[in-house]
C-alpha cells in the first residue's frame, strides 16, 4: 500500500513496518523482544519458536526494503535483559542498516547497552516536519509516526460474523503503526470520520 504524505511516499508492509521512500528508512514500533522468555520464565506455556520468528520476520521486511537507516518506534524490548538480547546483538551484526531507537515505556535497558552494539537512542526524533515518536502525539505543524496502542479493528460481517485485525491507523496528523512483535496483543481503535484504518489481512493491506 502506497500513501502520499506532505509530498513524501510511504508505503505500507503487511508485516506491520512503514518504509519512508525518500529517506530510506524503515520504521517499525513494538517488537516487545524478550517478551517470550519473559513469561516462559515465570511457567507461560508460550512455544520457543515465536523468539526466531520475530528474527525472521525482520529479516524478511528489511530484505524487501533494504532501508538506510531502521528506526524502532519505541517498546523494542519488553523488560529487563534476557537471552534475547544476544539474538538482538547477532541480527545487529548482520543488519547493513543504521538502527536507531526511539525509547518507549518498556525500554528500560540501560543505553550502554545499545551503543556498544551501535544503536542510537533517542527520546524522539523530528525529521523535516515529521515527528517520530512511541506515545500517540498530536504536535502543532508535525506529522506524528507513533506506535504504543498496537492498533486494531474490528469488522463485522454478514450475520454475528466478527474479526478484529490489526491496522495502520490514521488520524489528520498522525499514524499509529500496528505491533511488529508476535506475541503483543493488540488494542481495539473506533475510528472517526475522518479517520484512515489500513488493515493487514494475511498477506495484503487493505483500507477499511
Amino acid at each position: 500500500m502506497n500513501l502520499t504524505i506532505r509530498n513524501q511516499k510511504f508505503q505500507l508492509h503487511p508485516l506491520g513496518g512503514l518504509f519512508w521512500v525518500e529517506k530510506s528508512l524503515l520504521l517499525i514500533s513494538d517488537m516487545h523482544l524478550g517478551k517470550v522468555s519473559h513469561f516462559r520464565k515465570f511457567g507461560a506455556a508460550v512455544p520457543r519458536k515465536v523468539i526466531h520468528k520475530n528474527f525472521l520476520l525482520l529479516d524478511q521486511i528489511v530484505a524487501d526494503f533494504q532501508p538506510f537507516q531502521i528506526c524502532f518506534l519505541g517498546d523494542l524490548f519488553h523488560s529487563s535483559l534476557n537471552k534475547e538480547w544476544e539474538l538482538f546483538e547477532n541480527w545487529v551484526a548482520k543488519t547493513p542498516a543504521e538502527i536507531l531507537l526511539v525509547a518507549g515505556n518498556h525500554d528500560i535497558i540501560a543505553p550502554e547497552k545499545f551503543e556498544k552494539v551501535n544503536v542510537s537512542i533517542f527520546p524522539e526524533l523530528v525529521i523535516d516536519s515529521f515527528l517520530l515518536t512511541h506515545h500517540p502525539e498530536e504536535r502543532e505543524h508535525h506529522f506524528t509516526f507513533c506506535g504504543h496502542i498496537h492498533p486494531s479493528i474490528k469488522l463485522k460481517g454478514f450475520g454475528r460474523e466478527r474479526i478484529k485485525l490489526p491496522c495502520f491507523f490514521k488520524s489528520n496528523n498522525q499514524m499509529i503503526l500496528p505491533a511488529f512483535g508476535q506475541f503483543t496483543g493488540t488494542h481495539t481503535l473506533n475510528p472517526k470520520k475522518n479517520d484512515e484504518v489500513y488493515a493487514i489481512v494475511e498477506d495484503s493491506i487493505i483500507k477499511v
